[in-house]
């Protein structure tokens, strides 16, 4: 690179130059965050001897080493893999151009998504493979053989992957792994690449369900709080990673290639655009979504830590003082992110070239320093999952029916009172929760700063919503809705018929459309894409009032008459997917009646009325026939259940069944009443904007009218005189 680009960026009016040796990680670097994690996790292991032989059924020493070492190279890559595709589909621009030019018009790939992407597709092979090592060593691990190539070893390992939960969960694993390979090679457009994104992050479910945790004692809260300390960590690590590998690109002046498909020789200017410097604005949108990853990895690991511990005084333990090396590093890295924030982010767009300088080269060293510890964290994590925690991960010899079913003791007997008292937090939705709680009163804050208004009935409606749904996903309602019907049936209607009435009203989508600034780069942030997910053909089909009719009212039979409703009771996934399957569809149904937010397609008042009267009568029908029915819907799970008080599974059930009438009912009156009030209102500016319409024209429109009416009257007079003559 010896020639020097004399181009202007738009941005700053500075000469950029090719030549520059550009700041950032060098290459080498790159590969010292695997190497960290590789040394930690065998330093970890030999401290835990998580990896001593064992005096029965030893596997041997390459499995023994081989598994936590291709599980942390598995976890690096994963991390890289959904880092990368978070940075192309929202931090990056993909092309050097903000808009294209016309069709045909050559377009050129920046620099840094082409590095991103390169960086997705290769951790995405490695991730295949040490996905399908780990799946491997994992059998043998638990079969307590060493690796083979015979008969017996490969027809115990298809059992393995087939029947057996663990192994199912790392083929699933691997099977994304290789999709997503083929994808991040393949696909360039934003949308395909967010879905590609979206994929990946599915691979964290079964990664959560096995992991040891998951046979604590706090079941529920086990599995949630590693899935979110999963997507924290991808987000945090990965992102890290991959602004290491871009960071040399992100300097301009640097000479782009086209994008494939385009058509060269169409630039008008018939020159190729120089890049800019974008290193500012990239770590300024990089620091609020590793801020907010700290947060999560950090609340998440704690509440994990908590529930394998016991108690702190476990903390002495192998295990525990594993655990508070990895809270001190994350703390130490949580340190270096605030003093990106506070001190090189601010001084990247001081006006002093000297100062600027400095701080580009405070940033890339801190970086590398974030790189090397988040390697070292990573691989105690590994030795984490393969050292034995203090709480027993069996259940008890003396488990109750309900212990064995629900993975919980059988609740006390429901009262009144403990209707209020009786809690089980499920982190998912507390999470979810408090970071749509403070982003739409950050929103809120934004716009009334701007001077904008925005109602405060919105915002209490909003935050209502949000205490509701917290309360039926983790109080009273989800706790004995797991050993009782009716309580499941309260849980059920409350989520599908009140919860959403509040959160509709929040206007949440107007309020962010008002809130977030448009970018002008051409990346999507937050903002644009909403707006593609609003004006997309799949938010067409699912606002469409048919659809909302349809999946409102015959999802609940489908549910309740098939296996759908046993995987829910039964698996964890299930009852979550439960949660956002009824959640959203009463909010959608919601939104298409009273809703302010942006939809394709909205009813007219007619049919929105016609829609709340059908749901209300096939609600009663569907309550009617629980009432009625002596067929016992899930008899292995409620008939089950061993309960020394209450009514009987069935009287339970059948009291269910007029709780589903008397529950859909109420929110059903009340929003008719909502819409009827709309549509008078509507009705209402439809008068006024007529009445000003002929206030402007002097009523040119009823003058229409009734000079219609007189030519009528004369002819009719006309027709009259010629019959008497």
């Amino acid at each position: 690179m010896s020639a020097v680009s004399s181009k202007t960026g738009p941005d700053n009016g500075q000469r950029t130059t090719a030549a520059a040796a550009p700041a950032g990680v060098r290459a080498p670097w790159l590969l010292a965050g695997l190497g960290v994690a590789i040394l930690a996790t065998t330093i970890a292991l030999i401290f835990s001897g998580a990896a001593a032989a064992r005096i029965a059924a030893d596997p041997g020493a390459v499995v023994r080493w081989g598994l936590p070492l291709a599980d942390a190279v598995h976890n690096m890559a994963m991390t890289a893999v959904i880092g990368s595709l978070v940075f192309a589909v929202m931090i990056l621009p993909r092309t050097v151009e903000k808009r294209r030019r016309g069709p045909g018009a050559e377009t050129h790939e920046h620099p840094a998504f082409k590095r991103a992407m390169l960086l997705a597709s290769w951790s995405s092979v490695v991730w295949t493979l040490s996905a399908v090592a780990v799946l491997v060593f994992t059998f043998s691990d638990a079969a307590g053989m060493p690796v083979s190539a015979g008969k017996q070893y490969t027809s115990e390992l298809l059992y393995f992957m087939i029947d057996l939960e663990i192994g199912q969960a790392w083929l699933i694993v691997t099977l994304i792994a290789a999709v997503v390979t083929t994808l991040t090679f393949g696909v360039r457009s934003l949308s395909g690449l967010g879905a590609t994104a979206v994929l990946a992050t599915v691979a964290l479910v079964p990664m959560a369900l096995i992991g040891h945790s998951a046979s604590a004692d706090d079941h529920m809260g086990a599995i949630t709080s590693l899935g979110l300390h999963l997507i924290g960590i991808c987000l945090w690590v990965g992102g890290i990673i991959t602004l290491a590998a871009v960071s040399r690109q992100l300097r301009g002046g640097q000479q782009p290639a086209p994008v494939a498909g385009s058509d060269p020789g169409a630039d008008s200017q018939g020159e190729v655009p120089a890049t800019t410097d974008i290193t500012a604005v990239v770590l300024s949108r990089f620091s609020t979504l590793a801020g907010f990853a700290f947060v999560l990895v950090f609340a998440s690991g704690i509440i994990n830590a908590q529930i394998r511990l016991g108690d702190w005084g476990a903390l002495t333990s192998d295990y525990g003082q594993l655990v508070l090396v990895k809270t001190f590093a994350t703390l130490l890295l949580g340190a270096i992110g605030f003093m990106h924030r506070q001190w090189v982010l601010p001084q990247l767009n001081a006006g002093s070239a000297s100062r600027v300088m400095s701080a580009r080269r405070a940033v890339w060293q801190l970086i590398l320093g974030e790189l090397l510890i988040l390697g070292a964290t990573v691989g105690v994590a590994v030795a984490l999952s393969r050292t034995a925690t203090p709480v027993p991960e069996e259940l008890p010899p003396d488990a109750t029916p309900a212990r064995i079913l629900t993975d919980y003791p059988l609740p006390p007997e429901l009262t009144p009172i403990r209707w209020l008292t009786e809690w089980r937090l499920d982190w998912l939705w507390v999470a979810f929760a408090l970071t749509v709680g403070i982003g739409y009163l950050i929103g809120r804050h934004k716009v009334a700063r701007r001077g904008d208004s925005w109602p405060w009935l919105r915002t209490i409606s909003w935050i209502v919503g949000l205490l509701a749904l917290t309360y039926f996903t983790s109080g009273p309602p989800a706790v004995y809705g797991k050993i009782l019907f009716s309580a499941h049936m309260v849980d059920h209607m409350a989520l599908t018929m009140i919860v959403p009435i509040f959160l509709v009203l929040g206007a949440p989508v107007t309020l962010a459309l008002k809130a977030l600034p448009p970018r002008g780069d051409g990346t999507r942030g937050f903002r644009e894409w909403i707006l593609v997910i609003v004006h997309s053909k799949f938010s067409r089909l699912v606002t469409h009032p048919i659809f909302v009719a349809v999946n409102f009212a015959g999802s609940i039979i489908i549910f309740y008459y098939s296996p759908l409703f046993g995987y829910a009771l039964q698996w964890h996934v299930g009852h979550e997917l439960m949660v956002l399957h009824f959640t959203m569809t009463g909010y959608l149904f919601v939104l298409s009646l009273i809703g302010i937010d942006p939809i394709p397609r909205r009813p007219a008042y007619p049919l929105r009325l016609l829609m709340l009267l059908a749901t209300m009568a096939f609600h009663a029908f569907f309550g009617v026939s629980l009432m009625s029915s002596e067929a016992l819907l899930q008899a292995d799970w409620f008939g089950n259940m061993g309960r020394p008080w209450g009514p009987s599974a069935i009287e339970d059930q059948q009291l269910g069944g007029a709780i589903t009438w008397g529950i859909g009912e109420i929110p059903t009156v009340a929003l008719a009443i909502i819409v009827a009030m709309m549509w008078s209102r509507s009705d209402a500016r439809e008068m006024k904007r007529k009445d000003r319409a002929a206030d402007r024209n002097n009523e040119a429109e009823l003058s229409a009218y009734n000079d219609m009416f007189a030519r009528l009257a004369e002819h009719d007079e006309e027709l009259e005189k010629r019959r008497t003559r």
